[in-house]
């Protein structure tokens, strides 16, 4: 139930910019890009198993910078360029690497290496909290309390999707964002 509130302003969103239309851009106007990001549940993620009584928590990201699309890619105007990335987090929060994971793809291949650039350069600039696995136990009594705290290092899957538009950006209400 918690998933479909989650999913519920992004699809709001997708329905509403659906619905939105796009005047013509004016003559000669300039090309503007915009880049955006999803997290991926790819299967490059592995997962720390839990013992009994422990629990995790944390592994949130609290800083987020958006790539800027490369300005050398304008003129051009490509057609949409996605770039999927593994992002390695260390046990204190900090990304300490960003690998490409779109090199296996066929699109990677007429991809521009300044996009999985732009993509690294703003990912390096992320914080998370830390991974916490905390250990918990009962005494005699039948209270728990933590007996262990450990910081552990994670790593995420993210896609970023650059997208060049002629003439002037779409921009959408407060409201349709979510």
């Amino acid at each position: 139930m918690t998933r479909i509130r989650l999913l519920a302003p992004g699809l709001l969103a997708l329905g509403v910019a659906g619905c939105a239309t796009v005047a013509a851009p004016p003559a000669g106007a300039p090309n503007e890009g915009s880049a955006s990001y999803r997290m991926l549940d790819d299967g490059h993620v592995a997962h720390y198993p839990l013992a009994i009584g422990d629990t995790a928590t944390g592994a949130t990201p609290f800083r987020r910078v958006t790539p800027a699309y490369p300005p050398e890619q304008l003129a051009a105007c490509p057609p949409v360029q996605e770039v999927r990335v593994q992002v390695i987090v260390d046990d204190a929060g900090k990304v300490s690497d960003v690998r490409d994971l779109s090199t296996d793809d066929v699109s990677a291949a007429s991809r521009s290496p300044l996009f999985y650039a732009a993509a690294r350069a703003a990912v390096l600039q992320w914080e998370f909290n830390p991974l916490r696995i905390n250990h918990w136990a009962a005494d005699a009594d039948g209270n728990t309390h933590a007996v262990d705290s450990k910081t552990k290092p994670f790593s995420l899957s993210y896609a970023f999707r650059f997208e060049c538009h002629a003439g002037k950006a779409t921009v959408m209400s407060a409201s349709a964002q979510g």
